[in-house]
């Protein structure tokens, strides 16, 4: 074999900015060129936090304050507020059950013995508002139905006409089933595609709901933000961000009640491999669109478990966590921290919303260990993450108690919702500098230093406060408990400059784009420089996360691998994946072959030697993918 060839076509050292799948405002990015020309590795300028201590001299300033401007509206239900008439369903929406030749979801009927005594039932009061959609209806026997979730969506849309702001109805895709996947995109800005979006130079915020077709409360909080950013008091967010809307993600599972996708897919964890079309809905949508945030929201189950192992209940209104994987940049997560969690469960309190770090438990019978949101790049919240935003979850309390308490469950949601997209209409400028820095400094490591492969959470003790189901009274349990804040390394290598990716991978190609990577074909044969796979164990084993085996996986190639330099020959027609872009860790993620959500382990990729590491700059001639 030859060494790489020289004098060809070589690929950039650095991204243009302005050709970037995720571009960066024009300001922001002189910054950062400026740290980029004064450091061979791009420095984190200081952190403006709440009681800091002043920069040094010589730092750069500090990011600045939350805009001056027109005013942000205050938290839905707080006392700035002047009392508004009650919410009405908008004009045109059934609220009614519909003819039999329509389908209807039945929901969980009242339960005849909850799972709880009166005293508990007392801890959770109706809030004080009343939320008005099809399915909160008195009487229903369904929650919102995806005919009734349609013709909501296109009344709001209908309802801005000849407004300042504009929402229009996004179709996204199709469920499994043939079911519609619609979206609904409020703005300010001349046109309701990308480009226009970008033009308008405000951040994006996604809200997804009900990726779990059995957490209701979820779609129809989303439904009342959609109505109030529309037609009511959230509208005036709209001068300074563009909101996009997916209330029910996983409709299929909506109808039918069911946690998984029609094949049996956990859809919440395939934000990564993209088997299903509901992820890639997902992705598409992400990709496009480019947001500085994610909202995801989802319930959990109250009783069941908790109260067989522990014999109690489950405490808190709402369970809260952002971003928790190896890659993902320190910056983003202080800005999910201190700009977002720390208002967020500040605007709860002030509704008298009890929270805490979202936490779950495995479903084996002996197990008593709490573990928070697993590090895995597999769900929604991580994924997303490592396309740099800002991404959150936010679960309720309603798995297993059917419409109980569904006006606190929506009220909860509503609330934090709300929360994130007032902090991200003040933080507007900031969570843009922000984003601009991380792309400039994830794309300046490659081929530099390590970088983490697999990293896990940090095992240790806490105090959780759960409710004894009879009496009602508070029960502190002392637990193990596995912290996803304090991530441990597990398995870390040098840095590649890219991957070299088999043309036989043709999946893994078409999968990496819709995550929103550049993909490179290779125009002209050559020889690159690369540390290749040598297998050196395998076993076959269930995909895993917290909560134990997940839905709808088959078995898994776990493989362990040692690292080989040597040159190899490329084919044209093959392909290169750089790691100069800004969602270099994504591919991370994807092509290391020996963790549990690899493109091998999930056999895409058929054989070891279908990629290798390139740990030189690549001087070959290079052809952008369609």
């Amino acid at each position: 074999m030859t060494m790489p060839r020289a004098n060809t076509s070589t690929l950039p050292q650095q991204p243009d900015a302005r050709a970037s799948r995720w571009p960066v405002r024009t300001a922001a990015a002189a910054l950062v060129a400026v740290l980029l020309a004064a450091c061979s590795s791009t420095p984190l300028p200081p952190w403006n936090s709440p009681g800091a201590a002043a920069p040094r001299p010589s730092a750069p300033a500090p990011l600045p304050r939350p805009q001056a401007g027109k005013v942000v509206p205050a938290p839905l239900g707080s006392a700035q507020q002047a009392p508004a008439p009650q919410p009405q369903a908008p004009t045109g929406v059934i609220t009614a059950p519909l003819p039999p030749a329509a389908p209807i979801v039945g929901r969980n009927e009242p339960l005849a013995t909850p799972p709880y005594g009166p005293a508990v039932m007392a801890r959770f009061p109706e809030p004080t508002v009343r939320y008005s959609t099809p399915g909160l209806a008195p009487d229903r026997r369904a929650f919102t139905t995806n005919v009734e979730l349609e013709q909501w969506l296109q009344s709001v849309a209908q309802g801005t006409a000849g407004g300042p702001s504009r929402a229009s109805m996004l179709r996204l895709g199709t469920s499994q089933r043939g079911e519609p996947l619609l979206g609904l995109l409020l703005t300010r800005a001349q046109g309701n595609d990308p480009a226009a979006l970008d033009a308008g130079k405000r951040p994006t915020v996604v809200l997804i709901g009900q990726q779990h077709g059995n957490e209701p409360a979820g779609a129809e909080a989303l439904l009342v933000i959609a109505r109030e950013l529309g037609q009511g008091l959230l509208e005036p967010l709209l001068e300074r961000i563009n909101v996009i809307i997916v209330p029910r993600a996983n409709p299929h599972a909506a109808q039918a009640d069911k946690r998984a996708t029609a094949n049996g897919n956990d859809k919440t964890r395939d934000h990564q491999l993209l088997k299903t079309p509901e992820a890639q809905a997902i992705a598409r949508l992400v990709r496009d669109y480019r947001p500085i945030l994610v909202v995801d929201a989802h319930e959990y189950t109250v009783a069941g478990r908790y109260k067989e192992k522990f014999n109690a209940v489950q405490r808190y209104d709402a369970l809260l966590q952002y971003t928790t994987t190896a890659n993902y940049p320190e910056f983003l997560t202080k800005a999910s921290q201190e700009w977002y969690h720390q208002p967020m469960v500040a605007a709860l309190k002030a509704q008298n919303l009890s929270s805490e770090w979202y936490y779950t438990n495995a479903t084996g019978a002996d197990d008593r260990t709490l573990s928070m949101g697993g590090t895995q790049p597999d769900t929604g919240r991580n994924v997303h993450g490592l396309k740099n935003t800002v991404s959150l979850l936010i679960e309720t309390r309603g798995v297993g108690i059917g419409p109980l308490h569904m006006q606190r469950r929506v009220h909860t949601q509503v609330t934090a919702i709300a929360s994130a997209l007032r902090s991200t209409a003040e933080r507007a400028a900031n969570l843009e500098q922000v984003r601009a820095f991380v792309v400039r400094d994830i794309s300046a490591k490659a081929c530099r230093d390590n970088v983490v492969v697999e990293a896990g959470p940090t095992p240790t003790q806490r105090e959780v406060v759960f409710i004894d189901p009879e009496t009602g009274m508070d029960r502190p349990v002392r637990v193990d408990w596995n912290s996803s804040l304090n991530l441990r390394t597990l398995k870390s290598r040098a840095r590649p400059c890219g991957y070299w990716v088999s043309d036989r991978a043709a999946p893994v190609i078409e999968r990496l784009k819709l995550l929103g990577l550049q993909v490179l074909r290779i125009g002209e044969g050559g020889s690159l420089l690369a540390d290749t796979y040598r297998e050196t164990g395998r076993e076959v084993s269930e995909r895993r996360d917290v909560l134990g085996t997940i839905a709808g996986d088959g078995d898994i190639i776990r493989v362990q691998v040692a690292p080989v330099r040597a040159a190899i020959d490329v084919p044209a027609g093959s392909y290169y994946v750089p790691l100069n872009q800004p969602l270099a860790h994504l591919a991370v993620a994807a092509l290391e072959p020996d963790t549990q959500n690899s493109y091998f382990a999930n056999r895409l990729v058929e054989d070891l030697s279908q990629t290798a590491r390139i740990m030189s700059t690549p001087s070959l001639v290079f052809e952008e993918t369609d």
